[in-house]
């Protein structure tokens, strides 16, 4: 064996080996929503070992006492778009070639990370077709700091429908920013190439145009139930899922229907429709954090008064018991700022412990990682992160996120 693959190898098992104990004046158990005080995590390469109020303290571990902070394990967002920025999200994906749309995800992964979110799915590239693949792959090797990913590629949706390129001359065939599926036989078609090009679930337009009009909400439905129902399968059969883009009825309904793991903006859901969303445990995700952005840059009332509409909705949504999972649609706001869609959810409704939970637990489980991220606890991921004060009264200190860590390895300190 070559002198150099030995030394190799004695270094990774050093490291392996390296123990660090993190202290802070509080740390959050998120199954039980109890704050214990003070709190410990021993950690071991990239894995928890012990936690708790005491844990053991090796010969020569290094100990990282953050004070008058609160250790958690790392947020989740389940909607994100790393190919964007803010700007004109039409231009982005014409005037912006694919190469450098991939640096800027690089990039947006890295400011994620950041601020504190360990996990993440990429709900669609926008037109840059399988580049998130290597964007994950990346991430994965050690060679560039983000999040664990769950990618989708390209987003698949009807000709003429949602990110079609219809506000164009068409003489000049601008591209759509989704992949073209027109029925059953094409999104059987379109989903084996996409996990033929490493993606990892599916994200569907289920609807296009919405409208609300004197308090009614109406949305074009993009593909029957019978099709869904399609996607679906054909998605289990590689032991996957399918995630829609679904505002209203009666496309959410057909999504839930046919099984899909998350509704996602979820901006009306039938009483029908919430019933089995909390039977079948699929989640919502509201993406609050896009829309308050956009009512906020808008000068119409249209925009405020949809959110408005939506946060009724959630309202109901949440005394239906449908499971919730929080995902920010950033992207067209920055990136690293999303940590407001868990703020939002608390405005509107939840409690901090309860949207915590449904970003952080209900997120592990989206993403199909529940057994080896979302809590701190022994054999997971030492994916840990540290806010200052006390998240179960203040939900607002997840913006102020203070250290990183991810598998292990302190990206922020």
């Amino acid at each position: 064996m070559k002198p150099v693959l030995l030394l190799f190898l004695a270094l990774t098992a050093v490291r392996a080996q390296t123990a660090t104990v993190l202290h802070a004046a509080r740390l959050l158990d998120i199954e039980t929503g109890r704050m214990l005080t003070p709190g410990e995590l021993l950690i071991r390469g990239d894995r928890i070992v012990e936690a708790g109020v005491k844990v053991t303290h090796p010969d020569g571990a290094e100990t990282i006492d953050l004070g008058d902070h609160t250790l958690m394990p790392g947020l989740i967002d389940v909607h994100v778009h790393l190919f964007l920025h803010p700007g004109a999200e039409d231009l982005q994906t014409v005037q912006e070639s694919v190469p450098q749309r991939t640096i800027i995800a690089l990039l947006n992964a890295r400011d994620d990370l950041m601020a504190g979110f360990t996990a993440e799915r990429d709900m669609g590239t926008e037109g840059a077709g399988s580049a998130d693949t290597a964007v994950r792959n990346a991430i994965n090797k050690g060679l560039v700091p983000g999040p664990r990913m769950r990618i989708s590629g390209n987003a698949v949706s009807i000709l003429g429908g949602h990110e079609d390129a219809i506000n164009y001359n068409p003489e000049q065939h601008i591209f759509s920013n989704a992949t073209y599926a027109n029925n059953a036989l094409e999104l059987v078609a379109v989903i084996r190439q996409q996990f033929k090009e490493g993606a990892d679930f599916i994200k569907v337009y289920e609807t296009g145009r919405d409208t609300l009009r004197n308090g009614v909400y109406s949305s074009i439905y993009q593909y029957t139930q019978a099709e869904m129902t399609t996607a679906v399968q054909e998605a289990a059969r590689s032991g996957k899922r399918v995630a829609v883009h679904a505002t209203g009825e009666p496309g959410t309904g057909y999504a839930v229907k046919a099984g899909v793991a998350s509704v996602d903006h979820a901006y009306f859901l039938s009483d029908e429709t919430m019933r089995m969303m909390h039977d079948k445990q699929i989640y919502a995700v509201p993406t609050f954090a896009i829309s308050e952005y956009f009512a906020e840059e808008s000068k119409t009332p249209a925009r405020h008064e949809s959110l408005d509409f939506h946060i009724t909705q959630f309202r109901k949504q949440l005394a239906a018991g449908v499971p919730m999972a929080a995902g920010s649609d950033v992207g067209p706001f920055p990136h690293g700022t999303q940590a407001r869609e868990y703020v939002s959810m608390v405005k509107y409704g939840m409690t901090p412990l309860a949207a915590i939970q449904a970003g952080v637990r209900n997120g592990a489980k989206l993403l199909g990682w529940d057994d080896q991220i979302g809590a701190l606890k022994p054999g997971y991921f030492a994916d840990v992160i540290a806010v200052p004060g006390d998240p179960l009264k203040d939900i607002g200190v997840l913006s102020k996120v203070s250290f990183v860590m991810k598998g292990g390895v302190v990206y922020r300190k």
